[in-house]
């Protein structure tokens, strides 16, 4: 969590830096520019897969005998992929997007070498084969404990009624996770290896719409993920506060098994520009895109305002966050729903509409949800109510975060490109304002970094 908060941070300060160069505040090189783009996709969705995984395991590990050498060499591989994707960007000079969207790693323009988009390739295989390891161990103690798969999902409970070993949410979860995401993973992984053979002999021919295809079921996928891990901090730490278990019911597991279909069906939204794929797969897109929107509003959102609702809890900077990124992710699906129409998406898909809304889920939602995880594990358990230190850093990162992507999604919806580094004078007030409310955000994560640094030095004594 300590490494996930500080690269969050880092991260963060990327995106300032790159939001007051698009206001003209600061003189930035463009090449610099996407330079600092890739390692911000590449760094907040990796922090984010870092501290969502952190806290998968730390609540399956309630209900499982996981081995904690599998997750330090899950972690070994992670950081040295980090390793390896830091080095191509910043001494390669790789700039090609956290998405390595074939064929941009060969076609540099002579800004980089086929040896830094190698590189980067490799560190993201060797954080998918961490995951795959992380994911081969929670699968074989889920369907040794749990009388295979299915039961761990819940589906036996869901269509046979059998009720006697009903999985505790947090299984379900990781069960449903470790299905979708391994398959999204596999598909990355091919796509990966295709492009490092295409780099390193350009005469090996890669069909560019399959590999776009591969490239964003795996990116969609992975990065929703992430949110799907980190929300089982919400089914662990609540009933703490409520006193009311966060139950295994038959709509909570059907809306699971939904999501397992859902969050792999829907990537085709990505892929609405492209007039070359098949009309049947637009209509999906759009029509999933809606439908994926039901098992996290209609069940995640609501059941935790039921939970909520006159359970005298006492709120205090952990259950903030928590609930924070609930609400977050819940309304920064409404905006991905709005581009899943292809009517829409024909206008806003490459527009600052579509960061708009991932960075709603993201920062208000799986990021938020970290940073209460992180708060939560060195609360001090005296404490039940929120300081003043406490209210202001949560209202600083609330105020922040909203006016941050509220400022994307108007930029969007007046059709100001999304990835240009130089942006037009009537561009510019936009980019300023997001700078200011990106600062506030920036300080916000600082003190929440640092009290969580604080907090770990005082249980260690």
């Amino acid at each position: 969590m300590l490494l996930g908060g500080v690269v969050f941070l880092l991260m963060m300060v990327f995106g300032l830096i790159m939001r007051v160069a698009q206001g003209d505040l600061i003189s930035l090189d463009p090449e610099m520019f996407y330079l600092l783009l890739t390692a911000h996709g590449a760094g907040m969705v990796g922090s984010a897969a870092l501290s969502g995984a952190a806290i998968l395991w730390f609540f399956s590990a309630r209900h499982l005998n996981l081995r904690s050498s599998i997750y330090i060499a899950f972690l070994g591989l992670f950081l040295a992929g980090v390793v390896l994707i830091l080095g191509s960007i910043f001494i390669g000079g790789y700039g090609g997007a956290w998405t390595f969207l074939f064929p941009l790693p060969a076609m540099s323009g002579g800004l980089w070498e086929a040896w830094a988009g190698v590189m980067f390739c490799v560190g993201y295989l060797l954080i998918g084969v961490g995951f795959l390891l992380y994911y081969l161990e929670l699968g074989l103690k889920i369907a040794s404990r749990y009388n295979g798969l299915l039961g761990g999902l819940g589906w036996r409970y869901l269509f046979a009624n059998n009720s006697t070993d009903v999985p505790p949410p947090t299984i379900v979860a990781a069960s449903s996770v470790l299905v979708f995401n391994t398959i999204g993973i596999v598909f990355g992984a091919a796509v990966l290896a295709a492009s490092i053979v295409n780099l390193l002999l350009p005469s090996f021919e890669v069909d560019p719409l399959l590999a776009k295809n591969a490239i964003y079921f795996f990116g969609h996928v992975f990065i929703n993920a992430t949110i799907y891990m980190a929300v089982t901090a919400v089914y662990e730490i609540l009933p703490d506060y409520t006193g009311r278990p966060w139950k295994s019911t038959k709509l909570f597991i059907g809306a699971w098994a939904a999501v397992v279909i859902f969050v792999q069906a829907v990537y085709f939204h990505h892929l609405l520009q492209d007039v070359n794929m098949p009309a049947w797969t637009m209509a999906v897109g759009q029509v999933v895109s809606y439908a994926s929107g039901v098992p996290l509003i209609g069940v995640t959102v609501f059941s935790l305002a039921v939970y909520i609702k006159g359970s005298g809890l006492k709120w205090d900077l952990p259950i903030s966050l928590l609930t924070l990124g609930v609400v977050g992710w819940g309304l920064g699906s409404i905006p991905a729903m709005v581009d899943g129409m292809v009517s829409v998406n024909k206008l806003m898909h490459n527009t600052q509409w579509v960061p708009g809304h991932f960075h709603t889920y993201l920062l208000l939602g799986e990021v938020a949800m970290a940073f209460g995880f992180a708060a939560w594990l060195v609360r001090d358990k005296a404490v039940t109510t929120l300081s003043s230190l406490d209210r202001l850093v949560f209202r600083a990162y609330v105020f922040g975060g909203a006016g941050f992507v509220l400022v994307f999604l108007w930029s969007g919806a007046s059709s100001i490109p999304r990835r240009w580094a130089v942006h037009y004078e009537q561009w510019q007030l936009q980019s300023q304002l997001a700078s200011g409310f990106a600062l506030i955000v920036v300080l916000a994560t600082l003190v929440l970094v640092v009290r969580y640094v604080a907090g770990l030095a005082r249980r260690s004594q």
